[in-house]
């Protein structure tokens, strides 16, 4: 699945083990009344499964024969369903065929199937006829609506595919699977094998399509699509490709085929083995939990994240779409040919995905500098690792709300940093021959972690093993203290590692790890140590300068002394990009955690403030945003606000404002960047003036900007923007919904107006029938996240909240919600969360607000204790 916010995640769900009961002479294929995992006695070998959904009542049709192998006999049989109605079940087994009788267990959503006399170890044939509905949860099989009509579609990770059909709803029982939907005359579907038939009727006004049966695959892996969707057609190495919309947006799918086919030929080649199903549709969904989703065959996307004007789109957005459908290509291997066993081991899909997602894409614009993305995407994950509420990558799972928040920062980016230390480690080569022998072993079956390491250490020869249990097995990160001591010209390091924990003044926690260290002088060459030990010393390549870690590859923070710090930054230049942002990460975090205090950070800063690197610069603006906002007390605000302009002033001025439309894209989002850091921390009045006067003259040509530049310049405008401004952006998004990076242009920029009327506006209108319910939590946390808008949008939310639940359910957007609580900074502000949430508890987030809470509380003590420093060091700065 395409992350994090990545992208929202789905609901999730996992079980506990199954218990058999012996029952008289009958051995019973059920579970407890506490179980909800299934028992593995009864194994699908192959579904048939036929759809009938009715757009007009919101409901469905189903019919389905499940073919199964019963390991023993039984006189039951346990599976899953939720929100079904079961009109008619039969079993044969044993030559014979019997009429079954329903038990549902609506808490551990299964439905138990009796019948009256024991059948056979052996093969068994179960037939249900039954009925669903088409929910509005953006779950299993549910309701989409656009352009005045609805449309029926699927999102089933991890354990909805039982609200579309009774189903053993477990990754472990792969499947065939043959489906067949009927529909009305005018409309399409999509499934996850080629259509091979389509039929009138058998109603009047009604087709019925079929489709190819299926490579053995998960139940959370099953898509069904259907409405009249237009598709863009090609091919990748034979394999017939297509991009599909609704019809208003076929004309931006262009993008997407291009990036994909060059992903499909480029997995090909890269992992040896072709890829395994017969075709690949990519469809657009309009509304849409998830950020995209790996069905085999049949990709499912949120349309922003897909649908692309390259003439008028961002860098960004074109990164982001072509780094997303490379994650979801990608899964067509990890986690469709090969399958975790269990939840707990989600990063085998979304780690190996995401590691997976920029190589293509590097290699097919190198220009864009994804392996930056990849440093940005690895701070993101420290920086939840950096919390004493994180967990490790492999984490016990026992309830459908456990399962849903596995799907985080560390599922998706540590496990993604974690295996690019160790292909760094190894060679490239290397690792890919590891990966290559893991896929082919264990294709169309299922693996777990230890099947993964073990297969690359044999193949590869190095203690992958080991590395792998010390990040996968143990909650954190470490933090590498490097101490140099010289002699003449030869030097020693010595080296100390511990968790690093990010509340100011907490003590490291007593773990260690096994990890490889990669030093090297700014001007040498890199060399690694495998470090085990606690403290651990290695000779030093030079005696001044060493960074230790070597093109940031290594999954750890370093810690250097001040003196380090301002020594390193004298040679920054001397450093890689992707070492530059390693260097500010680091001290940003050592300042985080109360080890060093601000001014180390701000002078290091400020010596890379002329970085022509755009991923450096908002490195930097990002951090001086985050100290304006909490570290930046009133009495020196005028101080600090002219520190920014007058470091940042000249830079952009001297790059021009809105300058060369024909610039590169890596100056033109340097300068997007720098526009909003003199216009947020800098509070600069003359920057959101011309900010205003560009987004007014980009309402009304909007080739007046380019797309990487607009973004930035309507989010300063709408700092001290009015009522008429506001206006014009609310008329642009209900304007341009058939064009989705236009559309949340405008949308995205609601939360940055200042003025009080203007957010109850924006915290009105993100609950109001016009906002996707995919949306409304995306709209409201950005709002929490907002320092003027944050009391307002917090109080709305408590005030709100039984209308937010209803409206968004707990899986999808109440997350997010949650999650931005976690920009709060006050000790009170924790003690009303807190508060709040005893009193309406959301178990689907009880992780997730855990950190919230540890977040606000912890920059509050970071406030507390950086303040001082702050004011000091703005009294001298230049």
């Amino acid at each position: 699945m395409g992350g994090g916010n990545r992208c929202a995640s789905p609901c999730y769900r996992v079980f506990m083990k199954k218990l058999l009961l012996a029952c008289g002479v009958f051995l019973v294929l059920t579970t407890s009344a506490a179980a909800q995992r299934l028992s593995g006695a009864v194994v699908p070998d192959h579904y048939t499964l036929w759809f009938a959904p009715d757009l007009q009542k919101d409901t469905f049709k189903g019919r389905e024969t499940i073919r199964v192998q019963l390991k023993v006999p039984a006189s039951s049989i346990t599976l899953h369903a939720a929100e079904i109605d079961f009109d008619e079940v039969r079993i044969e087994a044993g030559g014979r065929e019997q009429p079954a009788r329903v038990t549902l267990d609506e808490k551990a959503e299964t439905a138990t199937l009796t019948v009256p006399e024991e059948m056979p170890a052996g093969p068994a044939a179960i037939h249900i006829s039954y009925t669903g509905i088409l929910n509005d949860k953006l779950r299993g099989f549910y309701r989409s609506e656009a352009n005045g009509r609805k449309y029926a579609v699927t999102q089933m990770e991890a354990t909805d595919a039982r609200r579309a059909f009774p189903s053993f709803d477990e990754p472990i029982y792969k499947a065939t699977f043959e489906i067949s939907l009927t529909i009305a005359s005018g409309d399409t579907a999509i499934s996850n094998g080629a259509q091979v038939s389509d039929t009138p009727g058998p109603e009047p006004g009604t087709h019925t399509l079929r489709f190819a049966r299926t490579r053995k695959m998960s139940t959370y892996l099953v898509a069904m699509i259907v409405g009249d969707f237009a598709c863009r057609e090609g091919a990748a190495d034979g394999t017939p490709l297509r991009i599909c919309s609704t019809p208003d947006k076929r004309a931006l799918t262009g993008f997407a085929l291009e990036s994909a086919r060059q992903q499909l030929e480029y997995f090909n080649a890269y992992f040896g083995i072709r890829y395994p199903f017969d075709k690949l549709d990519i469809v657009a969904i309009p509304d849409f939990a998830a950020g995209a989703m790996e069905n085999v065959g049949a990709i499912t996307f949120r349309e922003r994240l897909l649908l692309v004007d390259p003439e008028r789109a961002s860098l960004g957005v074109r990164k982001q779409v072509a780094s997303i459908l490379a994650h979801e290509i990608a899964h067509m291997w990890f986690g469709n040919l090969v399958t975790m066993k269990w939840w707990d081991d989600i990063w085998l899909n979304e780690g190996f995905a995401t590691w997976a997602e920029t190589k293509p894409v590097a290699a097919w614009r190198p220009e864009w500098n994804v392996h930056l993305d990849e440093a940005s995407a690895t701070q993101s994950a420290l920086g939840l690792d950096a919390l004493r509420s994180t967990r490790p990558i492999r984490t016990k799972v026992e309830t459908p709300e456990e399962i849903n928040e596995v799907f985080d920062a560390i599922a998706y980016e540590k496990s993604a940093a974690v295996l690019r230390m160790l292909e760094g480690f190894v060679g490239e080569e290397g690792f890919r021959k590891g990966v290559s022998a893991y896929l082919t072993k264990h294709a169309f079956g299922n693996a777990a972690g230890e099947d993964f390491w073990t297969e690359m250490t044999a193949v590869t020869g190095r203690p992958i093993d080991r590395i792998m249990q010390s990040f996968v097995e143990q909650p954190g990160a470490p933090v590498v203290s490097v101490r140099t001591t010289c002699t003449g010209t030869t030097g020693e390091i010595m080296l100390r590692q511990e968790r690093f924990v990010a509340a100011p003044g907490a003590e490291g926690l007593q773990q260690s790890w096994t990890m490889p260290v990669c030093f090297k002088a700014a001007d040498g060459q890199p060399r690694c140590e495998v470090i085990a030990r606690r403290e651990h010393t290695v000779a030093a390549p030079s005696c001044n300068n060493v960074f230790a870690n070597a093109k940031n590859r290594g999954y750890y923070f370093s810690e250097y002394t001040p003196d380090g710090v301002r020594s390193l930054s004298r040679v920054a230049a001397g450093l890689e990009p992707v070492e530059r942002l390693g260097l500010l990460g680091d001290e940003w975090w050592m300042v985080r955690g109360g080890r060093h205090d601000v001014g180390v950070y701000l002078d290091l800063a400020a010596s890379l403030s002329n970085d022509e690197t755009a991923a450096v610069t908002d490195a930097i603006a990002g951090r001086l945003e985050f100290a304006d906002a909490y570290l930046v007390r009133q009495p020196e605000r005028a101080r600090y606000e002219g520190w920014v302009r007058r470091r940042f002033g000249p830079t952009l001025r001297g790059m021009g404002i809105p300058g060369d439309p024909r610039d590169p894209d890596e100056r033109q989002s340097r300068r997007a960047t720098l526009i909003q850091l003199l216009g947020v921390a800098g509070n600069d009045a003359e920057m959101q003036r011309r900010a205003r006067a560009l987004a007014e003259g980009y309402i009304a040509r909007p080739a007046s900007l380019s797309g990487t530049l607009a973004p930035a310049v309507l989010r300063v405008a709408a700092l001290a923007g009015d009522a008429m401004l506001y206006g014009q952006y609310v008329a642009q998004v209900h304007k341009l919904a058939a064009q989705p990076e236009e559309y949340y242009r405008f949308f995205n920029a609601l939360p940055w107006f200042r003025d009080p009327a203007l957010i109850r506006r924006t915290l009105a209108f993100a609950i109001s029938p016009v906002v996707r319910t995919q949306d409304t939590g995306t709209l409201i946390a950005n709002a929490i996240a907002r320092p003027w808008s944050q009391d307002s949008a917090w109080e709305f939310t408590k005030a709100q909240w039984p209308t937010l639940v209803q409206k968004l359910g707990t899986f999808q957007g109440i997350p997010t919600i949650i999650s931005s609580l976690g920009s709060m900074c006050s000790t009170e502000k924790a003690a009303e969360v807190r508060q709040f949430f005893a009193k309406n508890p959301v178990p689907s987030s009880g992780r997730t607000l855990r950190q919230a809470i540890e977040r606000i509380e912890t920059c509050a003590a970071l406030a507390e204790r950086q303040s001082g420093p702050m004011a000091a060091w703005l009294r001298t700065a230049r």
